[in-house]
């Protein structure tokens, strides 16, 4: 160590020349770093959904909650086993111990998933398995009011136009509503009909399900060249899903419409949103991972209000926001970090009383902190409260040094 220190003092140009290039590259690493209120976080979390209509919770509990909670529990490296079970829903989060890849454990709960699928009843939907990834809260809520436009134009206009446009943009995860209603093609079968056609609710359901499908039939050549068949059996409005043919037996078949009435309307409200004490209809968004929650949310904002804009006939409102307190901490470390520099260079003064010191310890912390950035930058690290806490604690550090170093100097 000595020999460095005596090779520095006695070579000052490439030392300078060093800590200018450190100080070029931090900067330049700060200037593109990502501000978000806590670092990122891989909580290898995964969820199992499994859907079975009509079925009580009694019976998913027994039938399916336990069955996939045995499958899951023998997998190396799971801590926690989480589920909720609701009305011909059953909701498994399995939580693995720090440190495991969540790839990994995804395919492994899949792989569980597949090998007891035998074990499930068969006329269940086929449980789905995605990772959890958890990126935060939401960082604004919007309110969309119109006073010509009914809440189920409103849920659409959310659902077909907002949520496509932002989640075009770089960074948003994804977009929820809160409040309205969904889009459904109901089918409303006449008991009557039905006794007279000798047909149960179950075989029209089944009939449905088999027909309504676009499936491809195989290949066939024609003049010398070969084309792909399919064959077209989904409808594509209300009017032909009406002419559907449904079997009942003997080799014949009645159309749907005869049965009862098809019709496109909403789904029974399951949400409800309030603002003012009124029933609205709002959406909010969360960023994806690897993206400043910061420059998420103004491109955000500038899209809402283009949209506002381009819409005259609804209003767009912001009703809460988390990124105006993160920006008013990232400020705030920022704030602490530069006046514990400006502290930490009067006591110096005040103790030393020696302004060639006091230059070496207002010298010394910045050149010292400012390369931080330049490894943090290409680690894709974000300027969050540990990062500048951290930072902040190590200018306490720095000044011992120096102060250390000047008095053996002197």
């Amino acid at each position: 160590m000595h020999q460095i220190s005596a090779w520095a003092i006695k070579n000052p140009i490439p030392i300078i020349l060093l800590f200018l290039l450190l100080t070029l590259g931090g900067v330049t690493g700060f200037m593109g770093m990502r501000i978000n209120n806590n670092p990122d976080i891989d909580f290898p979390l995964v969820a199992v959904t499994a859907a079975r209509p009509g079925a009580a919770p009694t019976e998913m509990e027994v039938q399916v909650t336990r069955v996939i909670e045995d499958s899951i529990a023998g997998l190396s490296g799971v801590r926690h086993i989480y589920s909720n079970v609701s009305d011909g829903v059953s909701s498994t989060t399995i939580e693995f111990e720090l440190g495991t890849d969540t790839e990994r454990a995804t395919n492994d709960v899949r792989n569980a998933m597949s090998g007891v699928r035998a074990s499930l009843p068969q006329d269940m939907q086929e449980p789905t398995v995605q990772r959890i990834d958890i990126t935060g809260d939401a960082l604004i809520t919007y309110v969309v009011r119109s006073e010509t436009m009914t809440p189920e134009q409103i849920s659409w206009f959310i659902d077909n136009e907002m949520s496509r446009a932002l989640l075009a943009l770089g960074g948003v995860g994804e977009v929820n509503r809160s409040g309205g209603v969904d889009r459904e093609i109901r089918v409303e079968l006449d008991p009557q009909r039905l006794s007279a056609y000798g047909v149960t609710a179950a075989q029209v359901s089944q009939a449905l399900t088999s027909v309504n499908n676009n499936l491809p039939g195989g290949r066939v050549t024609i003049a010398g060249s070969e084309r792909a068949v399919r064959t077209l059996g989904a409808a594509g409005s209300v009017e032909q899903l009406r002419e559907t043919l449904v079997p009942v037996g003997d080799g014949k078949n009645v159309r749907l419409g005869d049965l009862g009435t098809v019709v496109d309307k909403w789904s029974e409200p399951r949400r409800l949103a309030r603002y003012n004490g009124q029933e609205a209809v709002t959406f909010n968004f969360l960023r994806s991972r690897e993206a400043s929650e910061v420059k998420v949310s103004e491109k955000v904002r500038a899209e809402v209000e283009k949209i506002d804009e381009a819409h005259p006939e609804l209003t767009i409102e912001q009703v809460t926001s988390s990124v105006k307190y993160i920006e008013e901490s990232y400020l705030a470390s920022l704030e602490a970090l530069i006046l514990g520099a400006v502290l930490a260079v009067i006591v110096v003064w005040i103790f030393l009383r020696d302004w060639r010191a006091t230059l070496i310890a207002a010298t010394a912390m910045p050149m010292s902190l400012i390369p931080t950035f330049a490894i943090l930058g290409p680690m894709d690290q974000s300027l969050n409260v540990v990062t500048l806490l951290a930072l902040s604690l190590t200018i306490g550090i720095l000044v011992d040094d120096a102060i250390v170093e000047i008095e053996n100097i002197v």
